[in-house]
């Protein structure tokens, strides 16, 4: 049977499938639901769980505007209607409206926080619907009035005719103050990179490992996953030396790789976006400075911290709806590189930098504005990788900024190898080329900052006070 065919509509998400319907003197025949040419048109893999049947025996049953915390693939196995949708999701089109007539060649995929509801044209009519939760007793959602002027649906029977439930009858009006809000939970929400995100979503809820402990069983069966739309797991171990000690061998792996398994399977069950943040360590360093390591590159992690990102990007891939988003030389709010280099630069000193380590910095700030930008724009799902834009560095050309920055010669830092730096330490490898390739991302309409510019602004907005003399 060849592809159905797609149509959009005024309302983001809200598509209409014309279904190719056999029919002949015995009656008809279609692929209500094929997953492989649903997601060839374009359709997500919102992954159902429940399908329900709604039969209605007579002309003019008028079902109220429900928007439930489900996305629904809805059609009818008989009968016409005239179906209505109204866009009750937080945004520029809070309030859209959508009608159409439909009959057993017509599916609707509908997302979660748009109001669905129809009338039936014809006595025996089954109304249809594939939803990806299940349902639960004491699920309260909104519900729009029937006949609410602001989305003004032009009902074909008049509701004084139609056969409505008293529920129905008595649903609010359109309230601009309870539209939906998009549900985000930000794990690791006391490091560096789960700040910047709370700085950027200030409607997320952020929480560190004291609320919410991914390797705790109880902890993470008592959480209630399904309040939530989206989840940013900033959560990680990145002690990258000590996770070469038995101790830190057991916690990388816990928290980089077991961790992101459990959250990918949750994310099936309760269908919520899940975005998990990686790093280059997953690749070994040898592709070109330029363009960098790509997105298809098969990973080639070299120590134990590398190996237990690596494999949580792979849990993470089974999740439905998932982005992975890779960042080199991460620099926020907290402890980091430029901050130490800032210090060390106002008390007096003079530090040796490895030179052979290449790469580009990626503010903390920056990563939080790609994960809104690829979350807001519906970007497909997958890996991207992020970090600000501009020349590859060393991160000794990064400390000699730095210094000039503070008011020191650039020539007080001294580049070394990473071989010398290493001698008499006992340190994880690391990839020289960090280099990443950004062409993905700005596919998507993302342009990253320029990471020097970014650095001037990091250095000027906080400099560290400085260091105490030695007594």
């Amino acid at each position: 049977m060849p592809l159905p065919s797609l149509e959009t509509t005024p309302i983001p998400g809200l598509v209409v499938v014309r279904l190719d319907l056999r029919e002949d003197a015995r009656g008809f025949f279609k692929e209500n639901w094929q997953r492989q040419k649903m997601l060839a048109l374009g359709l997500p893999d919102f992954g159902p769980v429940q399908n329900n049947v709604s039969f209605n025996a007579d002309r003019g049953v008028t079902r109220g505007i429900h928007t439930e915390p489900w996305d629904k693939f809805v059609s009818l196995a008989t009968g016409r209607i005239f179906g209505a949708w109204v866009d009750m999701r937080e945004g520029d089109t809070f309030g859209a409206t959508f009608t159409l007539e439909m009959d057993s060649s017509v599916a609707v995929f509908v997302p979660r926080g748009v109001g669905n509801s129809y009338q039936t044209l014809e006595d025996a009519t089954s109304y249809t619907y594939l939803v990806n939760q299940h349902w639960r007793p004491g699920i309260s959602y909104p519900a729009l009035a029937l006949d609410d002027p602001t989305a003004a649906i032009p009902w074909p029977i008049p509701l004084d005719e139609a056969i409505v439930s008293d529920k129905d009858r008595t649903n609010r009006a359109l309230d601009r103050a309870t539209a939906i809000r998009r549900r985000v939970l930000v794990l690791g929400g006391n490091g560096q990179v789960g700040r910047a995100l709370k700085a950027e979503l200030p409607e997320a809820e952020a929480v560190g490992r004291d609320r919410l402990d991914l390797t705790d069983a109880a902890s993470v069966a008592a959480w209630p996953w399904a309040d939530y739309d989206v989840v940013l797991n900033a959560a990680a171990y990145t002690a990258v030396d000590a996770a070469e000690t038995p101790e830190g061998r057991v916690a990388a792996w816990a928290a980089n790789a077991t961790g992101p398994g459990t959250l990918a399977a949750l994310a099936r069950e309760h269908g919520f976006t899940l975005v998990h943040y990686s790093s280059e360590y997953v690749f070994d360093g040898t592709a070109p400075v330029e363009p960098g390591h790509t997105e298809d590159e098969p990973l080639s992690p070299l120590g134990v911290y590398a190996q237990s990102k690596a494999a949580g990007e792979l849990a993470v891939a089974a999740a439905p709806r998932h982005y992975v988003l890779r960042a080199s030389w991460v620099i926020g709010e907290g402890g980091n590189f430029v901050r130490t280099m800032q210090r060390l630069a106002a008390g007096g000193v003079s530090p040796t930098v490895v030179s052979d380590q290449v790469g580009r910095l990626t503010f903390a700030d920056e990563l939080a504005r790609a994960t809104r930008h690829l979350v807001d724009s519906g970007a497909p799902y997958g890996t991207y990788h992020v970090s600000n834009g501009g020349p590859a560095t060393s991160w000794a050309d990064v400390a000699a900024r730095v210094f000039e920055l503070s008011g020191r010669d650039a020539g007080d830092v001294t580049p070394i190898t990473s071989e010398e730096y290493a001698a008499g330490r006992v340190l994880a490898p690391r990839p020289l080329h960090s280099t990443m390739d950004l062409t993905r991302l700005r596919a998507t309409g993302f342009e990253p900052e320029d990471a020097l510019v970014a650095l001037e602004r990091y250095c000027s907005a906080a400099p560290p006070a400085p260091a105490p003399a030695a007594s």
